[in-house]
């Protein structure tokens, strides 16, 4: 008898078993974009934020982006005491990783944007790739009143108003934040800002792995079509290669569908109510969790695993919740 015969006729070898891919879910839970009016769910005190965010790691979240609101009003507030009550909160009772915004709000300077992540040396912190418009006007037309003063003006206002991140202004931030070990969330609203990233990464002034999270369907920056977040997939491969890790957000209806298609393209996903406050067409999410749990379903359905916070403190190369200063 052959060898090769032989060998034909021998016990197969156990089939290996493959890891599954495990994929990070973020979770921003109140932003700066939606106001009180729009939602009664959207989370405004410090006591209602971390509830929003503990409910969101329990349902899947392994990193929670954060802003602070005025308690009383819900308008955005950078003011570092602001943040404190939350972050302190959250730390305590879960491990998640915290992300605190450099964003703000487009009201806001940049020194005002930085001053929560200079203080308090987070984890992650977010960080917007370039200037833009940043048009909030369109929801006007669905509210005929608002619960408050300064909800109309703020809407109103963005037909005029640019959201400054000038490469002055992105520096200041790396470098800040660099200096105590965070890392960024690089939110990127259209393909120039991939480039710029690049560009900043070439000057020494950023790290990989770089953690991009790119934005669809904001008035101002790149739509939400399929083929527009296959193009921002394919530009940052040739610009990174294998040096980053994608993930992708979608404003409004585009949040599901948007994350659904970088999950399969091998991408992690944001949701949340910063992002969007709808659970499904005409009904609104009553929960963060519920958005976590929706894509959560995504990503098990396709065979994978979602990422716990340990799994994306190795995955980011994160620097720990102990090195914190909160």
């Amino acid at each position: 008898m052959s060898a090769n015969i032989a060998s034909s006729s021998s016990p197969a070898a156990p089939a290996v078993l493959k890891r599954r891919r495990k994929v990070m879910v973020t979770c921003a839970v109140t932003g700066a974009i939606h106001t009180p009016t729009m939602s009664p769910y959207l989370p405004i005190t410090p006591a209602q934020i971390a509830e929003a965010a503990l409910g969101a790691h329990a349902a899947g979240a392994a990193l929670v982006h954060l802003h602070a609101r005025d308690p009383m009003t819900g308008q955005p507030d950078q003011r570092p005491e602001a943040f404190e009550p939350f972050l302190k909160v959250i730390k305590q009772n879960s491990d998640a990783v915290i992300n605190i915004t450099t964003g703000g709000a487009p009201t806001m300077g940049v020194d005002e944007r930085l001053k929560p992540c200079a203080h308090f040396q987070p984890e992650v912190a977010s960080l917007n790739m370039g200037s833009m418009n940043f048009g909030l006007f369109p929801m006007l037309g669905r509210y005929p009143e608002f619960k408050f003063d300064w909800e109309k003006p703020y809407l109103e206002g963005s037909d005029d108003r640019i959201f400054k991140n000038t490469f002055k202004d992105i520096e200041n931030i790396l470098t800040t934040c660099a200096s105590h070990g965070t890392r960024f969330e690089i939110e990127c609203y259209d393909i120039g800002h991939l480039y710029t990233l690049r560009h900043f990464a070439d000057r020494g002034l950023v790290k990989a792995p770089f953690f991009i999270q790119s934005v669809f369907g904001i008035l101002g920056g790149i739509g939400p079509h399929p083929e527009d977040v296959a193009h921002m997939k394919r530009t940052a491969d040739r610009l990174f290669g294998d040096q980053y890790q994608w993930s992708v957000l979608g404003a409004g209806r585009n949040q599901l569908p948007i994350a659904a298609q970088s999950i399969a393209m091998g991408g992690n996903a944001r949701v949340g109510l910063e992002d969007s406050i709808w659970i499904s067409p005409g009904q609104l999410a009553q929960t963060n969790a519920q958005q976590v749990k929706a894509v959560r379903q995504v990503i098990e359905s396709l065979g994978l695993e979602i990422a716990s916070s340990e799994d994306a403190r190795e995955i980011l190369q994160l620097k720990g919740r102990n090195s914190v200063n909160f």
